[in-house]
């Protein structure tokens, strides 16, 4: 499967696998628990689709099939390489666009699968984007101003450019903690999600 035809909730699939294998449940715990469903609603049909979908591209496969008791069977899987190497590939494209903001947040969420002098670069770029997007709205209101442009007709482009102001301020600010080190970065530099450890204990009772 080509990256480019990957949803952002399979890039976020993928990523999860990396953390270590997983049957489709614990993946949607996961997902619910670190409130990924702020980005877009998680749905089981949905979710489910994208994992078929997935293995059948060969991006995860399927390692085992458990069954505990009265429960359904379980089927855990695992990432493959070009599973993983896709993550990257995804992350990388979107993480400069302005154009779509539903994945840009899949790609900032999942901007750790990538080096972080990478993600410093990409970052860099985009805020030359926003930067020249910002002047080139200011200039638009200032010429409107000029032309006694009522106010009521501009509301929506004041709104933009105060938004870009304040994504410009972040950037700056994820920046420096990126060229400082300040933040720690990538799965070698952050303990693993205790969250997960609870929830394969639970479902072990």
């Amino acid at each position: 499967m080509d990256a480019t035809k990957i949803t952002p909730l399979g890039v976020m699939v993928l990523a999860l696998l990396r953390e270590g294998d997983m049957h489709p449940y614990e993946m949607m715990r996961l997902m619910r628990h670190r409130r990924d469903d702020r980005i877009f609603r998680i749905q089981n049909g949905t979710f489910y689709h994208t994992i078929s979908s997935l293995e059948r591209a060969g991006l995860l496969t399927e390692i085992g099939v458990d069954r505990d008791g009265n429960r359904p069977e379980r089927t855990t899987y695992s990432l493959s390489e070009s599973g993983a190497a896709a993550v990257v590939d995804w992350v990388r494209r979107e993480l400069t666009r302005l154009d779509r903001p539903t994945e840009f947040r899949v790609a900032l969420a999942e901007a750790h699968n990538l080096e972080r002098a990478e993600v410093l670069d990409l970052l860099t770029r985009r805020r030359e984007l926003l930067a020249a997007h910002r002047d080139e709205l200011a200039s638009g209101l200032a010429e409107a101003a000029t032309r006694s442009v009522p106010g009521q007709f501009l509301v929506e482009a004041s709104r933009e450019s105060a938004l870009l102001d304040a994504d410009l301020r972040w950037h700056d600010a994820l920046l420096a903690q990126l060229a400082d080190h300040s933040l720690a970065w990538g799965l070698d530099e952050v303990p693993a999600d205790p969250y997960l450890h609870t929830l394969r204990q639970d479902q072990e009772q």
